[in-house]
């Protein structure tokens, strides 16, 4: 069996799993950053700083990467600007998506939002379209009128939307009406 070594597999096996780690921290150091940014650096007084703290922590992310995204959101670290954004789209079979986004870049992610949107059969909605359909409950959107998708080739559409969609390092949140 040549070209097959233990040690290759056992190689690629950590890149792997080391590559899924670092993009779960970008995620949740972004989700720090934007906490510390809104309502400063203290998980004492700021309790969505502490939820996402709590992420951070149960994902196994290291306290100093922690503490970084704090000094960056507070702006005692030198860094890009960080923004929370919230998209509305609707997808394939009319389901209405509310997307969340935390980025550094604007126009980049709307890019590539229309572009993930429109592989998928959905498009982006205007402000407001979406969102009344959708009771803010916590840091949550909870659908006011779920839909069931029956047609089969809809579902699979609107998995391979949710995969792509959470794929990209800046989507944090995807909701969607989607009765389950």
């Amino acid at each position: 069996m040549s070209g097959h070594s233990k040690w290759q597999n056992i190689k690629h096996k950590k890149e792997s799993t080391d590559q899924k780690r670092g993009k779960i921290f970008s995620k949740l150091s972004r989700l720090i950053s934007v906490a510390a940014k809104e309502k400063g650096g203290d998980p004492e007084s700021n309790s969505k700083l502490r939820m996402a703290m709590e992420k951070a922590r149960e994902a196994n992310m290291p306290k100093d990467n922690i503490e970084r995204a704090i000094k960056k959101g507070t702006g005692q670290l030198a860094g890009a600007q960080i923004e929370e954004i919230t998209y509305e789209a609707y997808g394939p079979a009319g389901i209405a998506l509310i997307i969340e986004v935390i980025t550094d870049n604007r126009n980049r992610i709307i890019a590539e939002i229309k572009n993930i949107l429109s592989k998928f059969n959905s498009k982006l909605a205007e402000t407001g379209s979406v969102k009344y359909m959708f009771n803010r409950q916590g840091e949550e959107w909870v659908a006011k009128y779920p839909l069931e998708v029956t047609d089969e080739k809809d579902e699979k559409q609107l998995a391979k939307l949710f995969n792509a969609l959470d794929e990209n390092d800046d989507v944090q949140e995807i909701y969607s009406n989607l009765k389950i």
